[in-house]
């Protein structure tokens, strides 16, 4: 089921905001399956045949977790034990992700003809990742013992399960358990709507609408300079309003529960260097594999190569899980190779001038913005051939069309970049705070002036009116 979808927004969120909050007066578990039971519905509306591995993998997770949380197990043991879940885990996902990518390089290499069709479950790296942590976790012995009604909601709980965040058991499950939170807070509802309407008008009028200037330059046609770099442009513009969308989207829903998710999303555009990116874009992601991957690996106290080194395997590893696919592994391999060159730039580059600061930070952000449109497009290409072919488009300024056409789409996408660039994005906006579990303050000091709730309605209607008959999000595939 989609966010931008009329069933969605009309029938199962009223109604499962209605029941969780219903059965929240007579005790503190019913509302807890209900949400969960809500959430196996929401997947299994357009992916039914894999809620029996949902429900396995929820199954083998939490047997795994006991193990290591309850029972004294001797350390060997227990290491065979956390070897043994995690093991599960990628065994599944490499079958389901990876088997058709794996078939094809080998039949390319030995000229086989082996045929492997496996559909990609939606939703699998997301609630993999979430329990990898949680089984580290509880093998470091900071996990507390959690219900099965709980745990099934942490890994199902529909904002995140099909595109994220990545959550995390130590921030969601007490929130879970918190009686307040089963009572409705008028103001974490109106909040939460507010939020949903903006993240809805990301998508269906920002999103969407850009992504007709993206095909013809990814498809078979042959675009000229211009045309290359306005889809290039285009696609990363859509791929930000997208995403954007979704993060809003899903913690305006969760907040109309009284949950609060993490942030996913803190505008990476404006970002002046590529480590500063990844502080922005997909946060939960950026933390799970520094937590998980990047430090376990030893991360920088082993000295600067293998930090090098590090990273460029982690980054290798991030492309690899966003898509079977060479482009994607190409993908990782340029962010790899961006965060080597930021780090040592760090470390080797001159001490710039005060008076020079500006131009520098402004440089930075060009050149930052400019290497991570280049990596978009290996990101959306069909493979690597065809995102070279649009690179050396965009290099060749020889050939130029720039007819009206072209002149309305760069200023169409001139638009996007102010927005991208220059606007608040909606945690500032609303004030949503995470950590201190607060949302709203200054709105509600000031009454939610009239003026805000009619630009509030606008855009919420803006957003229903802009929904087309499927359109998924980007980050589905993943």
């Amino acid at each position: 089921m989609l966010f931008n979808s009329y069933s969605f927004i009309f029938l199962f969120l009223p109604v499962g905001l209605a029941g969780y909050f219903a059965l929240g007066r007579g005790g503190n578990l019913a509302p807890v399956l209900w949400l969960a039971l809500a959430s196996l519905a929401f997947y299994a509306f357009g992916n039914w045949q894999y809620v029996p591995l949902l429900l396995a993998s929820i199954a083998f997770n939490y047997g795994i977790g006991y193990l290591l949380v309850e029972r004294k197990l001797r350390p060997k043991v227990r290491f065979a034990v956390l070897t043994a879940g995690v093991a599960g885990d990628l065994l599944v996902l490499g079958v389901f992700k990876y088997a058709g990518f794996l078939v094809a390089n080998f039949n390319a290499v030995f000229s086989t003809g082996f045929v492997v069709h496996i559909l990609l479950p939606v939703g699998i790296s997301f609630y993999t990742f979430t329990q990898i942590a949680f089984l580290v976790d509880a093998y470091r012995g900071q996990v507390a013992r959690y219900a099965v009604p709980h745990y099934a909601l942490f890994v199902t709980y529909f904002p995140h399960l099909i595109a994220g965040p990545i959550l995390h058991h130590r921030d969601m499950i007490p929130q879970f358990e918190r009686t307040e939170a089963k009572r409705p807070d008028p103001h974490l509802i109106l909040c939460g709507l507010i939020i949903f309407a903006i993240g809805l008008f990301k998508k269906t009028c920002l999103a969407d609408g850009i992504q007709p200037l993206v095909g013809p330059v990814f498809g078979p046609g042959s675009p000229t300079f211009d045309q290359a770099w306005i889809g290039a442009l285009a696609y990363t513009f859509q791929l930000y309003f997208d995403f954007s969308g979704y993060s809003d989207m899903a913690i305006g829903i969760s907040l109309m529960f009284g949950i609060f998710l993490p942030l996913n999303f803190n505008s990476p555009y404006k970002a002046t260097s590529i480590i500063d990116f990844w502080r922005c874009w997909h946060m939960t992601l950026s933390q799970f594999l520094r937590d998980y991957l990047y430090i376990p690996l030893g991360g920088n106290r082993r000295g600067p190569v293998w930090r090098y080194v590090n990273l460029v395997i982690t980054m290798l590893l991030g492309g690899l899980w966003h898509g079977a696919a060479w482009t994607f592994v190409v993908w990782g391999a340029l962010h790899g190779a961006y965060l080597c060159i930021n780090h040592a730039w760090n470390r080797f580059g001159p001490d710039v001038a005060p008076r020079l600061r500006p131009a520098a930070t402004f440089a930075g952000a060009m050149l930052t913005f400019l290497s991570v449109v280049v990596a978009w497009v290996f990101f959306r290409a069909d493979d690597i051939d065809s995102a070279i072919y649009v690179l050396v488009r965009m290099a060749d300024p020889t050939r130029l069309a720039l007819g009206r056409v072209e002149i309305v789409n760069l200023a169409f996408i001139a638009c996007y970049a102010a927005l991208a660039w220059f606007a608040p994005n909606t945690q500032t906006i609303m004030g949503y705070d995470h950590a201190r579990r607060t949302v709203g303050d200054s709105l509600a000091q000031a009454r939610l002036r009239p003026w805000f709730l009619y630009a509030t309605a606008a855009v919420l209607a803006f957003g229903i009116l802009g929904i087309q008959q499927h359109s998924e999000f980007i980050y589905f595939r993943f």
